[in-house]
Parts: C-alpha cells; structure tokens; sequence
C-alpha cells in the first residue's frame, strides 16, 4: 500500500502541468480563452494510449521486471521533459509549448500504463477497494502539489522556476519503484500480434459484445459533465476576481482535506455497498457538484463560495475516482491488464480531453452561469446508462485471475 501511494502520487504529477495548471500560466500571459481551452487536446495521448499498450504487456526490459522496468523509463523521462518546461515562454512560442507538453502527456500516459498494470496485478480481488483508494489518495496530493501550490508559487516566483520544481517531485515515484513489491508473474503473451488481439478478444467474449459495447460507453460518459468543469475551472476563477494564491491556498488546504476524505471514504463506502452501487451515489454526487460553481458564477467572488465550490467538488472527485478505478480494474483479466486497463482509462481520459475540448469556446458563448448549468446536464448520458451496465441489486464481478496463456495454450492457436 505504502509502494501504491507513492507511485499514485508519480502518476498524478504530470496530469494538472499540461492542463489545468498550464492553462493558468497561458491565461497570465494573455493568451486568447478560446486558444486555452484547445490546449486540454495536449492531453489526447492519454485517449490513445491503449495503441501502444501492448507493447507494455508484451514487452518485458531487462531490468527491475514486466511492470516496474517500464516504470522507471518513463519516470526518468518525465523528470526532463518536465524541466524542459522551465525554458518554455507561452507568449512567445505557444508551438514549442505545446511540443513539449505533448512530450510530457506521452510520457506520462505510457508511465500510467505500466502503474495501472501494476497495482491491477500486485492487488488481491479483497484489496481493490482499499488498494484503489490509495492510489487515487496518493494520485489526489499530486494534484494537491501540482494544481494548488504551483498557483502559490507563481504569485511570488515565475513560472519556470514552478516547472524546475516540478520535476524534482517526480523523484518520489522514482524512488518507489525500486523498493515497491514484485507483483505476482503472469505468463507475457509470445507475440506483439497476441498482446494486440488477445486481450480484446478475451474482453469482448467475457462480457458479450453488446454489454461490452455499453460498458465502453458508459466508461466514455461517466465523467463528461466533471471533465468540463475541471477543463474551465482555473480560467473561471481567474477570470471573476480571485488571484492564484487565493485559489491555491483553498485547493491546497480545504480542498486537499475534502479529497482525503472523499478518497478514504469512497474506499471505506465501496467496501460496504459494492462497487456497482458506489457508481450509482458517488455519480449522483458529482454531478450535483457541479451546482457551486454555478452558484459562484451568479453572485461573484465570494470567498465563502469559492471554499464552499471548492470542497464539494474535491470530496466528490475523490468519491467517484475511488469508485471508478476499483471498478476499471474488476473489469481487467491478469493475462492482460496493461492493455485492457489502458482501453478503459484511454475512454475515460476523453470525456476530459477531446469531449471537453470546447469548453472554452462554449464559456465564451454561453456566458460562466449557462456553461455549468450545461456541464449538470452533461453528466446525465452517462447515469442513465447505470441500470444497464451497474445494476443496484448486483455485485460486479471480477475478471479471472488465472493465467489465460497458460490455462487455455490448447486454444491458443484457434484464438
């Protein structure tokens, strides 16, 4: 648990700098709202991900393991490309900025590969609730630093120098990975053709093509409604009054003590009514969220609003991600989790990225107070589909955990 909460924490630290936390560095140097809200499309590796997964399952280096070799390759990586930002000037070269944001959302989306794999195989069936809720506790104080103390930092040093500190953080989940527990060894599969074709081939005849399918959209839908706030959410702020360091001294005090609660609770909660049910109330939830912002939109800065807006919406995001990770991974055959997780979580990354790209746009239509009132109705595609594919009265079941390769090697060459 201790190796999950680090390296949750490594793989949430680049997240916030090539979106939210950029988009406020861009609004301070006055680049067009339109043009920022563009920008979440940096993020569009972590919705193609699942192209190059099976290279990860496929693919084991010659050092540290299948899982924890990948790892620190890509950690390694992010520690320069995210250094490469301190010597970035939004208003001057907006291209090279976006190269290098791209470096880090590839690198970035790659590390998340191989750590969903890797919790998805160290953790026992009984620990998925728990051992989620770790990850996303040590996932959410990477947000923590990421999001509200580089907004600190940006009011008293510049942006570079926030960039530089940035990358030194990532030596947490460097240093994990070399302690963290060899999690238990599934048979790779023997070629790239079956670590492509395999694991859709098991996913779909598990699940049914037409319930897969559904599964698939209700994973795109979920968080639409959630993805469009956080997308604006910076510029919103900045833009009715409040400065960087009044917002990142909410998000890092209130707000982070919000999320510790969502995410232990969520996990504590899943644990009691089952995964399919905590889908049910904590979408609920987060949807309703949404409703502060709104509120903060029509009367103004408030500071009381603001901590009001602020904590539900992190209580509620910490709820949900407990939820939905726990039940990504029951999804997941062992045999295969790079690559099935990596399809998940690439559907889940674009309702944040692609579906929310035009949000900006949409503010500026629209106007703050009709935006969030249009992000409540969003999120309602995706509960809909809740009877379908989470039933209440059912149990979500686990994918197996016996190694496919071997257990079935008779029907391999059929498959």
């Amino acid at each position: 648990m201790a190796a999950l909460l680090l390296l949750g924490f490594s793989s949430g630290l680049p997240l916030l700098l090539t979106s939210r936390t950029l988009q406020a560095w861009m609004k301070d140097a006055q680049v067009d709202l339109g043009v920022i809200g563009w920008f979440s499309l940096i993020g569009l590796p972590y919705t193609l991900k699942f192209l190059w997964s099976p290279f990860l399952d496929r693919i084991t280096l010659p050092f540290l393991g299948r899982r924890r070799g990948w790892l620190i390759m890509t950690q390694i990586g992010l520690i320069l490309a995210i250094g490469a930002m301190a010597f970035q000037q939004p208003q001057q070269a907006l291209q090279l900025l976006a190269i290098n944001a791209m470096a880090i959302a590839v690198l970035s989306a790659t590390q998340d590969i191989a750590g969903d794999a890797y919790r998805t195989d160290v953790l026992e069936p009984a620990e998925l609730g728990i051992g989620a809720s770790t990850w996303v506790l040590g996932y959410r104080l990477a947000v923590l630093v990421s999001g509200s103390l580089t907004l600190i930092l940006a009011d008293h040093i510049s942006w570079n120098w926030v960039y530089l500190i940035m990358a030194a953080f990532m030596l947490v989940g460097l240093s994990a990975t070399f302690w963290a527990p060899e999690p238990r060894r599934n048979t790779p599969p023997e070629s790239l053709i079956q670590a492509v074709y395999l694991p859709f081939k098991e996913f779909f005849q598990r699940l049914g093509v037409p319930s897969a399918a559904l599964v698939l959209l209700f994973i795109l839908l979920y968080k639409v409604g959630d993805a469009l706030v956080n997308n604006m959410a910076n510029p919103f702020l900045l833009d009715i009054g409040f400065s960087k360091t009044e917002i990142g001294a909410v998000q890092g005090t209130f707000g982070f003590l919000a999320t510790t609660v969502g995410v232990v609770g969520g996990g504590a909660i899943l644990t009691k009514i089952g995964i399919y049910r905590s889908l049910w109330v904590f979408g609920g939830l987060q949807a309703l969220s949404n409703l502060g912002y709104f509120t903060l939109a029509t009367v103004g800065k408030n500071s009381l609003l603001l901590l009001l807006a602020i904590n539900i919406e992190n209580l509620c995001a910490g709820l949900v991600t407990a939820g939905f990770v726990a039940y990504l991974m029951s999804l997941c055959h062992h045999s295969f989790t790079a690559t099935q997780f990596a399809l998940l979580s690439s559907l889940m990354a674009t309702a944040g990225i692609v579906l929310a790209a035009p949000a900006g746009e949409l503010a500026k239509l629209t106007g703050w107070p009709v935006f969030f009132l249009i992000t409540l109705v969003a999120a309602l595609p995706g509960l809909l589909l809740l009877p379908i594919v989470a039933p209440w009265n059912q149990q979500a079941p686990i994918a197996p955990t016996s190694d496919l390769l071997k257990s079935d090697s008779d029907n391999l060459d059929a498959w």
